[in-house]
């Protein structure tokens, strides 16, 4: 058989018990954050009454309640409470009434009072009713006793809400006090005589209300024979067959329970239970406002001693204990802080405020550290403890500091403060990883007495071993390379005679190669100006350093490179103006009007291979040629100037246009490493008739009265692809006001963008610019197509005018 191990007398350790209490309060508290709701009301009211008082907003107020409620150490709930119980009723106003749902409001005596006092709080379980309701029920009553004034108007005001819902015939309301026994402070529905025949009971055993207050378990009573056994009960069994005590939940302990009687042998439900319960926890603030005033003022102005803390250097702070209805301290917490007091979790000075000791420290219980806190409250003898370890996880880190701790009792709380030790150790890892994750270590000197400190960093930058010891300031440039070694032994002098501070680079040969080191320092000096002491630290640039020389080097090698291709593009660009002579207006060629438009690429170092070509012939014809060779550099530029004067060449000697094409892409397949597109075009006057072929190329495009549309697309690859390659001619008759368009792809490619739609917005616009006679035809062509730049034009305006014979 096991035993409990946080029942009494179950053989658990002290510690164990402590927060077994602490566990089982918690669970109390979530219980309570579950009637929340409840008094949600009671906060909306105080609220109103505070900005009809002072006349500010509803978050004014609030804050108001908060700050009031951390001055006095109360719930914020129980602030409501005292600021809606500052207000009196006008004289001889009615007092509250909680309504009957069938009659009209009446009172616990029976008087029917005017509609409206109060709203109702819950149906009653005659036949056609409704059950108890959850929500309504509490929320009503919590608005009731917003005019409670004492503790008997509270038992009354609980007595008239659950009169009818629940059939409670009886309310008492019992207190804890001193050597544990039991006061009376509230009833209603019991007479006179029965209850001051019960006002106070001793600590006896068997009385129900103690045990509930004791436990923090309700006593549901509900077999008259069996209970009268066991309990003392408040009058006859008979007279109420069914009964319940239920503790009200305090802000530290449990010191009060409210009984509930029943004239009705039918034992309390589930879900009446459940709604007892939570009428006890919307009382709870109200009663706990009460037994405050009764209880007189605080015996410590806890507001004053937060002022004096927050003058306070160091970590103070001020505990309350909690303690049991026997007397014993279960906990402790924390009333007030000072602004240096800083706990492992990081949390400082006024965060800490409110908070328990157990709760925030669990492992502390059990410790010499809360013995030292029991015997500090209880002789009066200030507690000083060794130094302990505390280990707390925060956020799935371990985090474990050391603290030594003081503490001494003042007016029944502690007074306690605290060091914490491990600071400087955590500092001195801190400054070791960060020396060793910026490659320095620093280094003091004292030349009067020639001691000199070098951190461990020190001795890995300089590759010496630790127990050859540090280098005393004056022997240092002996250990460097003798190139640096005059202009470092010169500023170690002027530092160590004149106090002249250093900032100096030199290097050192190691068993890894030379390393790149740097020395700042600094001097201290008395008051004749001799140095005393020197402080600084050396830091291995190496990997810096090494670093700057490639990238000098890189430099070096871009700018060379850079040169290069400025001279090739120089050279490239004389080549192509000595080759492509533009011309500045129209030219006149066997009857047509030529205009030329070249634009070089805006981007890189190197031209492009687009060309052109428009010369007579010796038979009075006209050779139109647009090329562009991949590429670009001197090499685009050669083979370009080789098509150029080839194409040139066979069509003055007599071969056909397609004759012509096919041994050019012969002479691409066997010379050069490239690849060109071209049109080639033939003009005879005498019949207007211009003969084409292409080879890869864009199809010229024709403009004729107003209209654009592009030439047939040939069958013809790009010259230097392959020797397979078939080109074909075709014709076409010019009219006087034609244009044609021989033009390079860099005048409709935009990246990105489909072919086809780069076409079609050359042909909307060609036949918007060159639809009538206007000289500036092809000016106001590349205006309106605005080119990217990324690549060469080149553009041949071949136009026949209208007034052409």
């Amino acid at each position: 058989m096991q035993t409990d191990p946080t029942a009494p007398g179950g053989g658990a350790s002290p510690e164990v018990l402590a927060l077994a209490k602490v566990v089982a309060r918690l669970r109390a508290e979530v219980a309570d954050l579950e009637g929340l709701a409840s008094v949600a009301g009671v906060l909306e009211r105080a609220r109103g009454v505070l900005m009809a008082q002072e006349g500010v907003s509803a978050d004014a107020a609030y804050e108001t309640l908060v700050r009031r409620a951390d001055s006095r150490g109360t719930t914020l709930m129980e602030e409501c409470w005292v600021t809606l119980g500052g207000i009196r009723p006008e004289p001889g106003a009615a007092r509250p009434t909680i309504p009957d749902p069938v009659t009209g409001p009446v009172t616990a005596s029976g008087r029917t009072t005017p509609e409206g006092a109060v709203p109702a709080l819950g149906p009653d379980h005659r036949p056609g009713r409704d059950g108890p309701d959850s929500r309504t029920l509490p929320a009503g009553l919590a608005v009731a006793l917003t005019d409670a004034r004492s503790t008997d108007d509270a038992a009354e005001i609980l007595h008239e809400a659950l009169r009818l819902p629940l059939a409670v015939d009886g309310v008492m309301i019992y207190t804890l006090g001193g050597a544990g026994r039991l006061e009376l402070i509230g009833h209603s529905g019991v007479d006179e005589a029965l209850a001051a025949q019960w006002q106070d009971i001793p600590p006896l055993s068997g009385v129900a209300a103690l045990e509930a207050i004791t436990s923090g378990e309700p006593r549901w009573l509900d077999d008259p024979e069996r209970d009268a056994e066991r309990y003392r009960l408040i009058g006859s069994p008979e007279r109420w067959p069914t009964r319940a005590w239920i503790p009200v939940p305090g802000a530290d302990t449990v010191t009060c329970a409210i009984g509930f009687f029943r004239k009705s042998a039918t034992p309390f439900g589930d879900e009446e239970r459940a709604l007892l319960r939570q009428a006890v926890r919307v009382c709870g603030g109200p009663l706990r406002v009460f037994e405050h005033r009764r209880a007189g003022p605080a015996d410590l102005d806890v507001t004053a001693v937060q002022s004096i803390l927050d003058a306070v250097s160091g970590a103070v702070i001020l505990l309350a204990p909690l303690r049991s209805p026997s007397g014993e301290v279960e906990d402790y917490r924390i009333e007030a802080a000072a602004p240096e007091s800083v706990d492992v979790a990081g949390r400082r000075g006024r965060e800490l405020v409110g908070r328990r000791i157990l709760e925030t420290y669990p492992t502390v219980a059990g410790t010499p550290l809360w013995q030292g806190y029991l015997k500090a409250l209880d002789t009066g003898i200030t507690y000083e403890g060794e130094p302990f370890s505390y280990r707390e996880v925060t956020a799935g880190v371990p985090e474990t500091s050391v603290y030594s701790v003081r503490a001494t009792r003042l007016a029944g709380r502690l007074v306690v403060s605290w060091i914490r030790q491990d600071t400087t150790a955590r500092e001195v890892r801190r400054l070791a990883t960060m020396q060793r994750l910026g490659n320095l270590g620093w280094a003091d000197w004292n030349p009067a007495t020639g001691t000199v400190d070098w951190s461990d960093q020190v001795y890995a930058i300089f590759d010496r071993a630790p127990g050859s010891g540090p280098v005393p300031l004056r022997e240092l440039p002996r250990h460097v390379l003798p190139d640096d070694r005059p202009v470092l032994a010169e500023a170690v002098r002027r530092l160590l005679d004149e106090g002249a501070p250093i900032d100096r680079p030199f290097r050192i040969g190691t068993a890894d190669g030379v390393r790149h080191l740097r020395l700042v320092a600094e001097a201290e000096t008395d008051a004749y100006g001799a140095t005393v002491e020197v402080h600084g630290f050396f830091q291995d640039c190496t990997t810096q350093r090494d670093a700057e020389l490639a990238l000098r080097e890189s430099e070096r090698a871009v700018l060379v490179q850079r040169g290069v291709l400025q001279a090739e593009r120089a050279i490239a660009a004389r080549l192509q103006h000595a080759l492509l002579p533009i011309p500045e207006q129209s030219i006149e060629l066997v009857g047509l009007c030529v205009d030329i438009a070249y634009m070089p690429s805006d981007t890189g170092v190197n031209v492009g291979g687009d060309w052109y070509s428009a010369i007579e012939l010796p038979d009075r014809s006209a050779l139109f040629v647009v090329g562009d060779v991949a590429g670009h550099g001197l090499d685009a530029v050669g083979a370009m100037a080789q098509l150029r004067f080839t194409a040139k060449g066979m069509i003055i000697t007599g071969s056909a246009l397609p004759d012509a094409m096919d041994r050019l892409n012969t002479l691409l397949l066997h010379t050069a490493a490239t690849t060109a597109t071209m049109i080639m075009a033939r003009y005879s006057p005498a019949e207007r008739r211009m003969a084409w072929v292409r080879a890869g190329h864009l199809p010229p495009l024709l403009v004729r009265g107003g209209e654009a549309r592009f030439l047939p697309l040939l069958e013809g690859n790009l010259l230097g692809a392959s020797f397979d390659s078939v080109y074909v001619q075709d014709t076409l008759d010019l009219e006087p006001g034609d244009h044609l368009l021989l033009y390079t792809d860099g005048l409709v490619e935009i990246p990105g963008e489909n072919m086809d739609r780069a076409l079609d917005r050359l042909a909307v616009a060609a036949a918007e610019a060159m639809g009538g006679e206007a000289p500036d035809a092809l000016a106001r062509l590349l205006d309106a197509l605005h080119p990217t730049g990324q690549d060469d034009v080149c553009v041949l305006d071949i136009h026949l005018p209208a007034d052409a014979e």
